[in-house]
């Protein structure tokens, strides 16, 4: 908005100016202007009305008058709009008295526009919290202080202090809380949540709406203490109608939602057993949501306090729907399997179920009671009718119920108790055998079981439940229930020493069982008085318990001490087992090993110290055999009876262990003579116009058969014990001459696993010597050298006297083959063999030398004899001349 400035030059003075007509009359068309512009711009400002209902709108409304009414009254006091009005005042123009009425209103409904957007603009943060805040918790935070904002704007304020502006206005906020109210309570998405989120929601949404009603009160007594003279004396119904109707509805909400989860919780999982009918459950659990689910597509605003008669109606349906139909559906279809809640025993749990579901349609009749227009209606005397019905068969149902306990307990209560402590149980190898009359290793297969009636604490269970639901319990069941610590004591101290007993069992082999046979049999004459004599009656449990666990106790003492002594004993089989009888020197120069007969005498000579130390570790297992003896037999014999058994199991490990020390190191000598790396050498020479081995291969078979042989007989050391001892055999004299000693040599000897090694060795160096000899086969091209006969050869050549190229042809052959030998490789090793072939080639050159120096020779002589011949027929033609 801008006025419109005159045309006229006002230059001069204002005296001067307001004695020209033209220029007075231009000034007051001027001013008719402004005149209209202000009264126009004031009439529409004072009809202007907030845009909505909201507080804030009437906050805009204010700062939109102050900023339109400002414009104008800023531009009023511009020099020039000053000059006019002074000149034609100077004029004394009639119309300055109506355009000083007009300014006077603008100026006047300026400063109110502008007193209100100030002091209102200091609620403003606080109304846009409670327009936009997030939550209904930060709406309950923001109304103490709005309202003390208020407060103060009423003191301070010189418009704002009236009930004509501030009612209208609280008004506002009334409107805008239930707005936010009815936005967070949205029945189309509420009834979607889950029950607890709903809950919370709609008691916010309550206290809220309570706090505003609360704190506007506090305000009024803050306001009357201020010592201020104008009160908060404002007309609540206006202000509080339509919220405290808000808070009713939300009760509603919060009562159905409660109804609901109370209904829910009979089938929550946590609380119930399985049933035979899980269908049948979530059958239920859907009737109630279909309950509930009308309320998300009701066709009015239950929170429009004109609604209020339909709203009562559809609570009014609820409240009959959920006590009598939902109810009365669980009941039927669990009658026969009914949820219990966690350990709740079957019967005393079928009572429970039942009185909760009374309980819960008693509550809500109490609540249908305490409406008497609803319960004097024929409507209303249905119910209650059907609601007694209900109840009926639900008491029947629990009479029924504890009379069915009642009678079998006091039928099956003596008889439990007339039950053994204790019962036999055994595996399939026992079960055709007798286990008091069978050997001991047939009652290892036995074991005994707790012969404790889990219907016993079913009975207690019931019983302590039956007397908290009121009920009268049988004198029997109630002596029963009384002494449940002493069971409880009982079975678990019983559990604990048959615990005990059967691992005590499980730890025996069946070597140590038969040692300890009259242990385990004592053990079994005490634990049958368990099986046998003494019920759940009885009064010398106690005594029985502490007597089987003591005589446990002893004998788990005994068998680790049996276990430690065979430990040992097995330790040091272990360590016969694992010795390397085979041990071969050390070559400290590759190029060189040690001979064949040097090779196996060092093998021999390791092995005697080796057996010096078997013998003796074998020697001291008697001594911890006498050990055993002392512990069990208490005697120190070696001979006893008692161990006749264990005797013959050691011996028999020993047995084992022996086979296992022949074979495994027969094997791991086999494995060293397959492998590529040389133990032992021999050579290639030349012998009697022949080569071989040296030594040659019968003696290499023989050395390592005689290995072998000495590798088993180590067996021989090992004497076997007299029958039914730990005791050594002494030597037997057969003959005079002639003397036996049992050892384990003969058993192991004939293993069919030592013998398979011991042929498989021996094959196996039978193929690596083959392979050798067809190596030297490779220098029988050289066998004329020797095979040849020389003084034949060279008596043939003296005779025909050949020229000498024909010399010069054997003499260049003889010296290709010393050639040609050192050409050739000097060591050949074959797996754990190694040939030196230097012998062999040094005796192919020296025959290949020896025919050189004897055709030599024998050039030279026939040289010689030429040289004569011609020296003589050189003298005869010179005495002939």
């Amino acid at each position: 908005l801008k006025l419109e400035m005159p045309t006229v030059n006002l230059d001069r003075e204002v005296t001067v100016l307001a004695t020209v007509p033209g220029v007075v009359q231009s000034l007051k068309r001027c001013a008719v202007t402004w005149q209209k512009l202000i009264s126009g711009v004031l009439k529409e400002q004072l009809e202007k009305v907030p845009q909505d209902n909201g507080p804030l709108a009437e906050i805009d409304l204010w700062r939109e008058n102050d900023a339109t009414l400002r414009a104008l009254t800023e531009q009023m006091k511009l020099p020039e709009v000053q000059k006019v009005l002074a000149i034609l005042q100077e004029a004394e123009s009639e119309f300055t008295g109506d355009l000083q009425i007009v300014l006077s209103d603008l100026k006047k409904h300026h400063m109110e526009a502008q007193d209100n957007a100030k002091f209102l603009s200091t609620l403003k943060r606080h109304l846009k919290n409670l327009s936009t805040g997030t939550g209904v918790d930060v709406i309950s935070n923001v109304i103490p202080s709005l309202l003390n904002a208020l407060r103060l704007v009423w003191i301070m304020s010189r418009h704002y202090n009236k009930d004509a502006r501030m009612v209208p206005f609280l008004e506002r906020i009334s409107w805008e809380i239930s707005q936010r109210v009815r936005r967070v309570v949205d029945l189309q998405t509420l009834f979607k949540q889950d029950t607890a989120t709903a809950k919370k929601k709609i008691t916010e949404a309550k206290n809220t709406l309570e706090q505003w009603k609360k704190c506007y009160f506090t305000t009024c007594i803050q306001v009357e203490e201020s010592g201020s003279k104008r009160y908060w004396k404002f007309d609540t119904k206006s202000l509080f109608e339509k919220t405290d109707y808000m808070v009713s509805i939300c009760q509603d909400l919060y009562y159905i939602f409660q109804v609901a989860e109370e209904l829910q919780n009979i089938f929550i999982p946590e609380l119930i057993t399985v049933t035979e009918n899980p269908k049948g459950v979530d059958e239920l659990q859907r009737e109630v949501n279909i309950i509930i689910s009308p309320m998300e597509d009701l066709s009015f605003d239950p929170f429009r306090v004109e609604n209020a008669r339909d709203w009562a109606f559809v609570m009014e349906e609820f409240r009959e729907d959920i006590v009598l139909e939902i109810v009365e559906q669980i009941f039927v279809q669990n009658l026969k399997d009914p949820p219990l809640y966690k350990n709740h025993p079957p019967v005393a749990g079928a009572i429970s179920w039942s009185r909760s579901l009374s309980h819960r349609i008693g509550h809500t009749i109490t609540l249908f009671r305490e409406e008497e227009e609803l319960l004097a209606s024929k409507r209303g005397q249905e119910v209650q009718q059907k609601y007694l019905q209900l109840t009926k068969k639900m008491e029947e149902y629990e009479a029924q119920k504890y009379r069915q306990w009642r009678d079998r307990a006091e039928h099956v209560i003596p008889l439990l108790l007339k039950d053994t402590l204790l019962t036999l149980f055994a595996d399939e190898a026992a079960t055709n055998s007798s286990a008091t009359d069978e050997p001991v290793t047939v009652r290892k297969s036995v074991g005994f079981a707790l012969n404790f009636s889990p219907e016993i604490l079913e009975i207690i269970t019931e019983t302590k439940y039956m007397e908290q639901l009121g009920l009268p319990v049988p004198e029997m069941a109630r002596y029963v229930a009384l002494q449940e610590d002493k069971y409880l004591r009982y079975t678990n101290k019983l559990k604990v020493m048959l615990s005990r007993y059967h691992k005590l069992m499980e730890m025996m082999n069946e070597a140590e069982t038969k040692l300890l046979d009259q242990y385990v049999k004592e053990l079994w004459r005490i634990l049958k008085a368990g099986h046998k004599r003494l019920t759940w009656k009885s009064v010398g449990i106690g005594e029985f318990i502490v007597q089987c666990t003591q005589t446990i106790g002893r004998l788990e003492l005994l068998v680790h001490q049996v276990h430690h002594i065979s430990e040992d004993i097995s330790s040091k089989l272990q360590s016969i087992e694992s010795t390397n009888l085979f041990k071969f020197p050390d070559s400290k120069n590759s190029d060189k090993c040690p001979g064949a007969k040097e090779f196996f005498d060092y093998v021999k000579c390791e092995r005697a110290k080796d057996v010096e130390q078997l013998v003796r570790k074998y020697s001291a297992i008697p001594q911890l055999l006498l050990e055993v003896e002392r512990r069990v037999a208490f005697t120190n014999s070696g001979k006893s009876p008692k161990l006749a058994s264990y005797y013959v199991y050691w011996e028999n490990r020993i047995y084992h262990t022996l086979t296992q020390l022949i074979v495994k190191n027969l094997q791991a000598f086999n494995a060293t003579v397959l492998a590529n790396v040389p133990l032992l050498q021999i050579e290639a020479v030349l012998s009697v116009s022949e080569i071989s081995l040296q030594p040659n291969d019968s003696e290499i078979e023989k050395m390592t058969m005689q290995s072998i042989q000495d590798c088993v007989e180590v067996t021989k050391h090992f004497l076997r014990w007299m029958h039914g001892t730990c005791i050594e055999c002494p030597p037997q004299h057969v003959r005079v001459d002639e003397v036996v000693t049992f050892s384990f040599y003969s058993d192991v000897s004939q293993s069919p696993l030592v013998i398979e090694q011991a042929v498989l060795i021996t094959q196996n160096v039978q193929k690596i010597l083959a392979s050798l000899r067809e190596c030297l086969n490779q220098w029988s091209k050289y066998d004329q050298l020797w095979k040849s006969d020389k003084d034949a050869v060279l008596d043939r050549l003296a005779a025909e006297k050949p020229p000498c190229v024909i010399f010069d042809e054997h003499l260049q052959f003889y010296m290709t083959v010393v050639w040609e030998v050192t050409q050739w490789p000097l060591i050949k090793d074959e797996q754990f063999i190694r040939l030196q072939l230097a012998p062999l080639a040094s005796a192919v050159q020296e025959n290949a030398k020896s025919w050189m120096m004897s055709l030599g020779k024998l050039l030279n002589e026939l040289a010689r004899e030429e040289l004569l011949s011609l020296r003589d027929e050189i003298q005869v033609g010179v005495f002939s001349l």
